[in-house]
């Protein structure tokens, strides 16, 4: 998750930069500045890790939290008031 400066013109093409990184990474959006990526292991972690920060932007917040599959799936989501179905862990592997 992170919170970038947005205020000048090459702040905001920065930003946008580091989304764009992020969604090359695999990536997906939980929230505009809330991304995730499931990884399968502590070193991945650290892989995907040194990859964001070689692609941060100057100033701003960046903070990476790492929990594991089953905290993941016992996230409460609502949209609106609606709570929404639990969520499912991503599969680790998926062959073709």
């Amino acid at each position: 998750m992170f919170d970038l400066p947005v205020v000048e013109k090459t702040e905001r093409k920065a930003a946008a930069a580091f989304r764009n990184s992020l969604l090359d990474m695999g990536f997906e959006m939980s929230q505009f500045s809330v991304y995730m990526r499931f990884c399968t292991s502590q070193s991945q972690v650290d892989t995907y890790s040194k990859r964001v920060e070689l692609s941060l932007p100057e100033g701003g917040k960046v903070n990476i939290l790492t929990f594991t599959d089953k905290q993941y799936e016992r996230i409460v989501s609502f949209h609106g008031q609606a709570k929404q179905p639990a969520k499912k862990s991503p599969d680790q592997f998926d062959l073709f």
